[in-house]
């Protein structure tokens, strides 16, 4: 059986839910119109996901039109949790974003890279010894080790994503079915629910476990564009968010530290862009 996609998804408004797609192009910046949109947080600044405001994973968006060079970020409908719906146009959405999430809120489209002072990072809580604030982002207890920060992008120390955009830290993640699978046989309370992982492309693999860690610093065809496998993905504590019909479930994470070093996925980046769909076959250069 050969390595190829089973699932595209693609995430419109950061930290909110997306939805699914059967083809896609690839550019230099990722999939087109995934996370081309964020909130503010105008209580104490920065842009700002699910870490800081969990209720976001309980709204969804999708995009009007797609998007293009020129109109990274076109408008898309938001869902709110009630399932009444407001445009990103809409004059009301920063009112009805904070009212949904009960903090200030504003709504931000992607600027250049060059507005670096709209990507600085500002901390969820001034006060908060870091190391703590750590733990809290990437929800681990005192006894577990926390990700080594020096393998991501230098860059993220400074600001809150890679200027000029709005993923994390590069701008596809990728996983395995395997992968899935593997933590959801390994624990008998938890549902590891694709939705939780946020993943772009999931992968259907012939091999169990975690193969996707063995494709970290290679490169690989897939469809027309070619994909460079950056680093192991370590999860936050946004996967033990409770949405939609999932449950909160810090047992998501300890079982993930337990089974997995608290990794799952892979950051990848593209190379030479292309268009990809479900079924698209993964060559390992």
């Amino acid at each position: 059986m050969p390595t190829e996609i089973s699932s595209l998804y693609r995430y419109p408004i950061k930290s909110m839910g997306g939805h699914s797609l059967d083809s896609t192009s690839l550019d230099l910046l990722g999939l087109p119109g995934d996370r081309c949109w964020a909130v503010r947080d105008e209580e104490r600044g920065g842009i700002k996901g699910g870490k800081r405001f969990a209720t976001l994973m309980n709204l969804s968006a999708s995009l009007n039109t797609e998007p293009s060079t020129t109109h990274r970020s076109p408008e898309a409908t938001i869902t709110l949790q009630d399932g009444s719906t407001v445009l990103t146009s809409d004059e009301a959405v920063n009112d009805a974003l904070s009212q949904a999430v009960g903090s200030p809120l504003s709504l931000w489209p992607l600027l250049p890279k060059e507005a670096l002072e709209h990507y600085l990072r500002t901390p969820n809580n001034p006060d908060q010894d870091p190391e703590e604030g750590l733990r809290e982002v990437f929800g681990r207890t005192e006894d577990e080790p926390l990700p080594d920060l020096s393998t991501f992008p230098a860059e993220l120390m400074t600001y809150e994503s890679p200027p000029g955009t709005y993923f994390d830290a590069f701008p596809l993640l990728v996983m395995s079915q395997a992968s899935l699978d593997s933590m959801q046989q390994a624990s008998d309370t938890s549902t590891f629910d694709v939705r939780r992982f946020r993943p772009n492309i999931v992968m259907n693999t012939e091999e169990s476990g975690f193969p996707e860690e063995a494709w970290a610093g290679k490169t690989a065809k897939l469809g027309s564009a070619t994909i460079r496998f950056d680093m192991v993905c370590p999860r936050c504590v946004m996967t033990t968010h409770g949405f939609s019909d999932l449950p909160k479930d810090p047992k998501i994470m300890r079982q993930l530290v337990q089974q997995n070093g608290g990794n799952l996925g892979v950051y990848a980046s593209v190379v030479e862009p292309g268009h990809i769909k479900l079924g698209d076959e993964l060559l390992i250069a």
